[in-house]
């Protein structure tokens, strides 16, 4: 007997950096109700440089890529919102032309959230883009030794082991809001996928900003992590999967993660190209054991896509995996 559904299942995917509108791109076409939350704490390059030129910006390139990965405007159109100036043309230098897109209607609106809002409408995006905050925040990073580092970019720079990081509105003394929708999203959601990318910068800020952090806590669905394939310099060095788990369990002082999903497809040996993806450095090594300690259940399988010299997450494979847990018993208890 056929089980017919209702309604979409709703699929909420945090974070930033590359590794999002990977996953984005291929959930898009699969019959889910997408919401895609997207941080707001990167401080360098064309982002940095507009967040600090205009009034109450949020920086854009995290949100850019998210928006182009959820469109179904022409490639054109798509190449030319992705645009970036060559480095020798001054002002414009290394800007992308989606950027500036995004802080002149912000600008023209009064928020970056109104501007999101009318560019999803224009690019016909599938699902909801949110900028998990209307103001750009500032990351603080503690390291074992004691000391500090301030600002998304710095972080990583240090390469030192961090002990705890935490995120601040640029007005100090009020704490960080979480943007209109978010937290409705989250508590409606059936899951909440966490990556791919980078842990402390990309997955965690979104994370402590207090709404997110109750309303994560509080939600029914399932949260899924997806564990990075390579370490990162400055920030998971040496780090096992279960460590990366260990962290974001610590920062929200609780075990909250129901499901990792963990790539076990070695990276053929000399393939990486060290210079262009510099961050990187050694494949995640396995602790299943840890894992489950910690009261995860582990979806290893391969999860891997080798181009341009650089190791990345297969989108498609791992929405396999996400569509799976999404329509299984657990999802068929929550529609009762």
């Amino acid at each position: 007997m056929k089980t017919y559904r209702i309604r979409k299942p709703k699929i909420v995917v945090m974070g930033g950096g590359t590794g999002l509108p990977v996953i984005l791109k291929s959930l898009r076409n699969q019959g889910v109700d997408i919401t895609a939350i997207v941080t707001v704490a990167d401080d360098g390059g064309s982002s940095g440089v507009l967040r600090d030129s205009v009034k109450h910006m949020v920086p854009p390139g995290d949100l850019r890529n998210v928006l182009v990965s959820l469109s179904d405007m022409p490639k054109l159109y798509s190449d030319i919102f992705q645009y970036r100036f060559n480095k020798e043309d001054k002002f414009l230098a290394n800007h992308a032309l989606g950027n500036l897109i995004i802080a002149a209607i912000a600008e023209m609106r009064g928020s970056t959230y109104e501007a999101i809002r009318i560019l999803n409408k224009m690019m016909h995006v599938e699902g909801n883009v949110y900028p998990s905050s209307e103001e750009p925040l500032v990351l603080h990073a503690t390291f074992d030794d004691g000391t500090q580092a301030v600002g998304e970019s710095k972080i990583a720079l240090e390469r030192k082991t961090i002990k705890e990081i935490s995120v601040h509105s640029h007005q100090e003394e009020q704490a960080p809001k979480a943007s209109r929708n978010v937290v409705r999203a989250i508590l409606e959601a059936d899951m909440i996928v966490l990556g791919p990318g980078s842990l402390y910068t990309s997955i965690l800020p979104n994370l402590l900003i207090p709404e997110i952090t109750q309303a994560i806590l509080q939600t029914k669905a399932e949260i899924v992590y997806i564990c990075n394939i390579m370490t990162q310099k400055g920030e998971t060095e040496h780090f096992t999967d279960a460590q990366h788990i260990k962290v974001l369990h610590r920062h929200l002082k609780t075990n909250f993660v129901d499901t990792i999903l963990v790539n076990i497809e070695k990276v053929p040996e000399d393939y990486m190209d060290y210079e262009k993806y510099d961050e990187y450095l050694v494949q995640v090594t396995h602790d299943f054991n840890g894992l489950r300690e910690q009261g995860c259940r582990v979806v290893s399988n391969d999860f891997l896509a080798l181009r341009d010299g650089g190791v990345f997450h297969d989108g498609d494979k791992v929405v396999d995996e996400l569509l799976r847990i999404v329509y299984g018993p657990k999802s068929l208890e929550r529609e009762r």
